[in-house]
């Protein structure tokens, strides 16, 4: 449901409740619509009388102004004296009645909104005219807050239905901003002001006015973006503030803690304050108090709360309280890791002095939980507080995932000198070294991590250094190296929590792309079932193995699982942050089901999300290319790809999309025989790295591009290599080549594993093979069959998608027509396919006379079509 009222917004979400008020209007006494301040209770009582006709209704609101005075929400329709003695609510319903808007041609609705301001007396009228059946009564109360007795018997006593109304989720926010700002609006957006706003609307339309006003909100690429801090504006900060009300300066106290410290342990907070203070404000809302684990945690009732209450506290009230929480967590004793990091914030943030070992402790549980940019803080403090090699080691791991590897090189170079003891040489030499091979640096990383072979004696960091040789070599396209840098690690037995949960990533990564997708599986499930114990040590495991997890599943054609998984990975990183990019996993996943679009949405939100240099962006961007030459979008699709080229360029496994993408880009501007020379060159690279799954691909695009000869034989010797359904099916559709029947059957498989793009392709070639053996009439049922498959690609367009467009042409005046309809003139046709112009106008000439056309515009209509 989503329609225009009142303020322009668009109102959604609210079907379900719109049509219980209705029918509860209609078949009973009425309906009480429930909720928060701000929700909409207004809107949604609006819009049910507007699709409800034969009735005469009265309009009241409830005031603060109008609460003074007897019958005062109801003063614009009461008019002259009761009859001596007579009953003043008799007196009302009778006046009622009679003024209402209808004129008296219908049953009397009286709609209340705020009935929780009303008058006593208005109160009572209410009830009196639900409970004596005068009336049909709808009334809007906000939560939260005392009601009058007359209008809190209104549904305790069942006289009306009561509607709850929650705030917006997160899909119903996106929609609402989606129409108020008359536009796409990034996923990352829609999460962050659902989460600022609480799915308010009153607070969710201020701040987006807030937004726009700083420009913090903005269009950029077809897209609504928020970027930056949440600014409050004048009439946001009065909205809040009345909300929050009148606090005593205990129950100040209470809410301000909160507001810096959440979540604030119950009983911390309770001796830091007073148990009373607690509760009333607790009563009021304004804050929750929910179970974790054994303690009770007490968090503000809105986050906008926290926004307001801090932002009325001066520079120096704010550094006591952050101080009175730290030093009270501090006597109380750091029970638990949580505490310490905790701790030391609130140190950071209060100007107070922490221990550099307190600072180093807590940037390392920082980064284990994947708030790199909280790691970095804490990381510099500490280094600032004299804390040594051990934190510029780990600001060093932090500034290479921030896309800032420059800046750390230079701090690891310069604090090489300071490495004394074992564990600082190594620590040193593991973050320099895999920070070189982020960066592309291979033969110094892989340099810097052999010299340490020679002088550590420790087990521990003997594994350690050889699983990081092991990630340098899996980066450098070296798969064999990896497995064998692997095996050195393990044979310093037993392995340490963080060796094993690292060397599982590694093994995990190498086995997805090698092929063999069941085995790494294997390895990352049995890996996160033991989460628990190495989580906190092993920072860089969890996206590794989720990332190796996502690739075996695209690999092996599980759709649906890779997915999931991309979206549990995307949700691993505080900050906006994607630490591997699993967005390009959509991407890819969208792509092969057809929907190019939302591919290109995917990547282009992920893209948008990871730092600016690193080759995770590169394999987004190259999957945006990729998604952008589907469609038709040339040369939105080649900027990409050169934007791609040079990110994705460093590694092995992030420059293979870019290799793929640049094949789509060729065939998309209808040079199908460069299309086919780049799969050639990417599936030799892939080979050339073992890079299987990679390779089933690129083997598998030249099917499509319509050259099966070419892949027929080595898919066939690939689908023993790879494991799952999906390589054994690119063989199949490979050898299926001029066979109708094996092509139907072929396009069957691929639309029960959901992928729909190449199950119309193969449709779409069997078509195209009872054309060639004179079948007309089964090709005309193919050709229906792929023409169905080809509409749930909505704007897709490959060879095969083309050719049944156009099925009277020839292979090269479909590719001339493709040109042609692309915006080249003859000249550049002829150019492009080394012929002569007057060659390369004959051939268009012929085309345009098989379809029926007369320009190059009618042309592009015509392969729009799919």
């Amino acid at each position: 449901m989503s329609e225009q009222l009142g303020s322009g917004w668009p109102f959604v979400g609210r079907g379900g409740s719109i049509s219980t008020v209705r029918e509860a209007l209609r078949s009973g006494a009425g309906a009480m619509i429930a909720g928060e301040a701000g929700v909409g209770k207004s809107r949604l009582a609006a819009q049910a009388l507007a699709g409800l006709d034969g009735y005469e209704v009265v309009r009241v609101l409830g005031t603060e102004t109008a609460s003074m005075i007897p019958f005062g929400a109801f003063a614009h329709v009461l008019t002259g004296p009761p009859h001596a003695g007579e009953n003043l609510l008799r007196w009302a319903a009778r006046h009622l009645r009679g003024e209402g808007s209808g004129g008296g041609r219908g049953e009397l609705l009286v709609s209340v909104d705020d009935a929780h301001r009303l008058d006593p007396a208005s109160a009572a009228l209410v009830h009196y005219l639900a409970a004596g059946g005068e009336a049909r009564v709808l009334v809007t109360v906000c939560t939260g807050g005392p009601l009058p007795a007359p209008v809190a018997a209104l549904w305790k006593d069942e006289l009306l239905t009561r509607v709850e109304l929650p705030p917006l989720g997160r899909d119903e926010v996106g929609q609402v901003l989606a129409g108020a700002l008359g536009g796409e609006v990034a996923a990352g957006t829609v999460r962050h002001l659902a989460a600022v706003t609480g799915g308010n609307v009153l607070y969710l339309r201020e701040v987006v006015h807030a937004g726009r006003t700083s420009g913090c909100l903005a269009e950029s690429g077809g897209e609504w973006r928020w970027r930056g801090e949440l600014s409050m504006t004048t009439r946001l900060r009065e909205l809040v503030g009345a909300r929050i009300g009148h606090l005593d300066q205990d129950e100040r106290e209470v809410l301000e803690l909160v507001a810096f410290g959440e979540p604030v342990g119950a009983e911390l907070l309770v001796a830091l304050t007073s148990a009373g203070a607690v509760e009333r404000v607790e009563a009021r809302g304004l804050v929750t108090v929910a179970g974790d684990g054994r303690r009770e945690q007490v968090r503000l009732g809105h986050p906008l709360y926290g926004e307001v209450v801090r932002g009325d506290c001066g520079t120096l009230r704010a550094r006591r309280r952050l101080r009175t929480l730290a030093e009270a967590l501090e006597t109380r004793g750091l029970r638990r890791r949580e505490d310490e990091l905790r701790a030391a914030v609130w140190r950071l943030d209060s100007g107070s002095a922490a221990a550099p070992g307190m600072l180093l402790s807590a940037a390392n549980l920082a980064w284990a939980r994947r708030d790199p940019r909280l790691a970095e803080r804490l990381a510099r403090a500490a280094i600032e507080a004299g804390a040594g090699v051990a934190a510029v080691a780990l600001l060093g791991q932090v500034l290479m995932v921030l896309g800032d590897a420059d800046a750390a090189l230079a701090a690891l170079r310069q604090a090489a000198r300071n490495a004394v003891t074992e564990d600082e040489r190594a620590q040193h030499a593991f973050s320099l070294g895999l920070n070189l091979a982020w960066a592309g640096a291979d033969a110094e990383a892989c340099r810097v991590l052999d010299m340490t072979d020679e002088t550590l004696t420790d087990p521990a960091l003997r594994q350690e250094r050889h699983i990081y040789r092991g990630v340098a070599d899996f980066f450098a396209g070296r798969l064999a190296g990896a497995a064998d840098s692997l095996a050195r690690a393990r044979a310093y037995a037993p392995m340490t929590v963080r060796g094993a949960a690292h060397a599982a990533g590694l093994e995990a990564w190498i086995e997805a792309y090698s092929g063999r997708t069941g085995r790494c599986l294997a390895v990352v499930e049995r890996a996160l079932a033991g989460k628990d114990d190495w989580e906190d040590d092993a920072p860089h495991a969890l996206p590794t193995l989720l990332d190796a997890r996502c690739a075996a599943q695209v690999f092996s054609g599980r759709l649906d699982a890779a997915a999931r998984t991309a979206a549990e990975g995307m949700a691993l990183t505080a900050a906006e942050l994607s630490v591997s990019g699993f967005g390009a996993y959509l991407a890819v996943v969208g792509g092969l089901r057809g929907d190019a679009a939302g591919a290109a949405r995917w990547a282009r939100e992920e893209a948008a999300r990871l730092p600016a240099r690193t080759p995770y962006l590169g394999r987004c961007l190259a999957e945006l290319a990729h998604a952008r030459a589907l469609l038709g979008e040339t040369g939105a699709a080649r900027a990409a790809l050169a934007e791609a080229e040079e990110l994705a360029s460093r590694w092995a496994f992030t420059r293979q999309p870019v290799l793929r993408a640049a094949v789509w880009v060729a065939a998309s501007a209808g040079d199908l025989d460069e299309a086919v020379r780049l799969c050639l060159s990417a599936a030799g690279l892939a080979e050339r790295h073992e890079q299987f799954g990679h390779l089933m691909f690129a083997l598998h695009d030249l099917v499509r591009l319509g050259v099966p000869a070419l892949a027929a034989r080595r898919l066939t010797a690939l689908a023993e290599r790879v494991d799952g359904p999906l390589a054994a099916l690119a063989a199949r559709h490979a050898r299926a080549a001029g066979d109708p029947a094996e092509l139907r059957a072929v396009a069957a498989e691929f639309e029960r594993l959901g992928l729909i793009l190449y199950a119309a392709e193969a449709l779409a070639q069997e078509s195209a093979a009872h054309r060639r053996a004179g079948r007309g009439t089964l090709a005309k049922g193919a050709q229906t069959r792929a023409w169905a498959l080809a509409k749930r690609c909505p704007g897709v367009s490959t060879p095969a998608l083309v050719e049944l467009a156009t099925p009277e042409l020839t292979p090269r005046q479909r590719e001339i027509v493709k040109l042609a309809a692309a915006g080249l003139t003859n000249r550049q046709i002829a150019d492009r396919l080394t012929l002569s112009t007057r060659t390369a106008a004959n051939h268009l000439q012929a085309a345009y006379e098989k379809l029926g056309v007369n320009d190059r515009t009618q042309v592009g209509r015509l392969l729009a079509a799919l």
